[in-house]
């Protein structure tokens, strides 16, 4: 295993092998953060709240490892919008909304293989 810093992100990346799927994966792989990343460019989701109206029922302490994580790896930034008490929007960088058609990949694989399935609600 690799130890990588890169000037982009804020923490290093311990890269399994220098794949390009793997890495992505060491990073995007488990099965909550492109649900977030999805939440921010399908259905406008921006707040900490917001996420946890998704219907797979995300828990508070994931959701926040995961925007953590997000944030960590420049993919998303969080912005305060209230002081008092101190709460968060997030919003993908453009590092993020490159993830986009990864998204669309992944929505339209599922749509064509997967039974059951239909197309998330937009908002």
């Amino acid at each position: 295993m690799a130890l990588v810093f890169k000037s982009t992100m804020k923490k290093p990346v311990i890269q399994r092998s220098p794949c390009p799927i793997s890495s992505t994966l060491d990073i995007l792989g488990d099965k909550w953060t492109l649900l977030i990343v999805r939440d921010m460019l399908r259905s406008d989701k921006h707040r900490y709240g917001d996420f946890l109206t998704s219907k797979e029922g995300i828990r508070t302490n994931i959701l926040a490892d995961r925007l953590r994580r997000l944030c960590d790896h420049n993919i998303v930034e969080k912005k305060a919008y209230q002081e008092n008490p101190l709460r968060y929007e997030y919003h993908l960088t453009p590092k993020g909304k490159d993830l986009a058609p990864l998204v669309n990949a992944a929505l339209t694989w599922g749509l064509k293989h997967l039974p059951n399935v239909s197309l998330p609600p937009t908002s």
